[in-house]
């Protein structure tokens, strides 16, 4: 089956293959024993193949009813799920629902529902590791937040993790979200937050794995 590659990843996975063979060449051509560059040759091989599994891009639709649905942003494990304060925008109590991608994870983004962007926002910060509740407020991150088609706001949030270093947000402020669509890409470990208003129905629980723009996590209350 042919592997779609994010074009977040191929100027990477470009420079990396030319980097290995570099390396690899002068090793057959002139290190013995064969078993140094059969080894090396392995071992940068299956990193390579790590990386390609990163960014992978798998195409994907919600099957489900679109009507007020909530769909995971992110492929990973649901880390939180608990009433808190979101003091960035929002500032009101809202139900945070967090998912955490580790490097094994296609690190794509999805819009978790449908609407109109209003308000996006970057911020530097701190690369502590993103499974950390603290992470969400101290760690560079990118904020975007959608009116549904009933008025009701949703913020999102993209932190970057103790690998991450780049966020890459796609949605800007006056644009369709719709939750068949990119909203946008993280580099290497991280996690996203979505924050919905109290009283969504969610579907969902600590530990439960989800997959982006397919998992139906919860259901806005009209």
């Amino acid at each position: 089956m042919r592997v779609k590659i994010h074009h977040e990843g191929t100027n990477i996975l470009v420079v990396s293959a030319i980097a290995i063979a570099v390396v690899v060449l002068p090793l057959w051509l002139w290190v013995r024993p064969m078993v140094w560059p059969i080894s090396v040759t392995a071992v940068l091989g299956v990193l390579y193949l790590l990386t390609v599994n990163f960014f992978r891009s798998p195409r994907r639709h919600f099957e489900g009813d679109p009507h007020n649905a909530v769909v995971a942003s992110a492929d990973g494990t649901v880390v939180a799920l608990e009433e808190v304060y979101e003091p960035e925008y929002l500032k009101c109590r809202c139900l945070q629902l967090s998912i955490f991608m580790s490097v094994l994870n296609v690190h794509a983004n999805w819009f978790p529902v449908n609407g109109e962007v209003i308000h996006t926002a970057h911020h530097s910060g701190r690369f502590m590791g993103a499974y950390l509740p603290k992470s969400s407020t101290e760690n560079e991150r990118s904020t975007v937040v959608i009116r549904t088609p009933e008025g009701q706001l949703v913020l999102v949030r993209q932190i970057a993790g103790a690998i991450a270093r780049r966020i890459v947000t796609y949605a800007e402020k006056g644009t369709e979200a719709c939750i068949d669509d990119h909203m946008g890409f993280i580099k290497f470990g991280s996690r996203v937050d979505i924050y919905l208003p109290l009283g969504t129905e969610t579907y969902v629980n600590l530990g439960d794995k989800t997959t982006g723009g397919v998992t139906l996590i919860g259901r806005l209350r009209p």
